[in-house]
């Protein structure tokens, strides 16, 4: 699973492997669940097994496409599956090999997000050192709880950039505690059952970021459908925020 990404904020989306279980209230309508079930995956949940993809040929094309580029290329991994999970049928030589990846491709950002950030450390490569130069780590915050139980765990982590992914939000998010954090991403849920935010939550965590001189990116409001996303825009109060981060200088991968 490998392709050019309509999300906002990543420029490719890649998989190397598919299959999650729930962990909090922002999976409870998970797209990547309902996307395995129409192809009869049967990969979420405790029990069920996680695949290995076949296709990890595109990140090598894209480092290479992306030689003395203007403009890095962001890699969002993996967008069907936690690269932090820690479930028994993810064999650890795919993630030996996910790092050698990594490694090969220094003209790519990799954005690597997690509902366990808990897990970082324990699953990081032997040279991580100050963190690759070329990886992004990030976790989901969709409510004050998971900030408070997740927020530390991936501050303790070096890294070039620390990000937050607070899609879909579920209700007022205070960030201070978290020292270290360089990037926010917010929006609303999209789907049949999504949960309406309040516009009041984002620009709280708008102000929040201008006064903490940290990049500030809504990606969307809520809704039923993605014309109907569209159809809203993407500003907030007029403005469309589309904030990235500085990386942190590190040793080259």
């Amino acid at each position: 699973m490998a392709e050019n990404s309509g999300i906002e904020w990543t420029t490719h989306t890649f998989n190397p492997w598919i299959g999650c279980t729930k962990v909090s209230p922002a999976c409870d309508h998970c797209y990547a669940e309902a996307w395995d079930a129409r192809f009869g995956g049967e990969r979420w949940g405790p029990h069920a097994p996680r695949t290995r993809t076949k296709s990890w040929r595109g990140p090598v094309k894209w480092n290479r496409e992306a030689e003395g580029a203007v403009e890095r290329p962001r890699v969002f991994c993996a967008s069907l599956a936690d690269v932090f999970d820690n479930h028994r049928s993810i064999d650890p030589v795919w993630r030996s090999d996910l790092w050698a990846l990594v490694r090969q491709t220094p003209n790519l950002d990799w954005l690597l997000l997690t509902k366990r950030p808990q897990n970082i450390e324990r699953y990081l490569p032997a040279d991580w050192g100050q963190g690759y130069a070329n990886v992004w780590l990030g976790t989901t915050i969709e409510n004050q709880e998971e900030f408070d139980r997740r927020a530390h765990h991936l501050t303790a982590i070096p890294a070039a950039v620390r990000f937050l992914s607070m899609e879909p939000l579920l209700e007022p998010v205070d960030l201070r505690g978290a020292e270290g954090l360089d990037w926010i991403i917010a929006g609303g849920e999209s789907g049949s059952s999504f949960r309406p935010a309040d516009p009041d939550w984002f620009r709280r965590l708008r102000d929040q970021c201008a006064a903490a001189g940290r990049a500030f990116l809504f990606k969307q409001w809520g809704g039923a459908n993605q014309s109907e996303i569209k159809a809203l825009g993407r500003a907030l109060d007029g403005v469309v925020h589309d904030g990235y981060p500085v990386p942190r200088r590190v040793e080259a991968v």
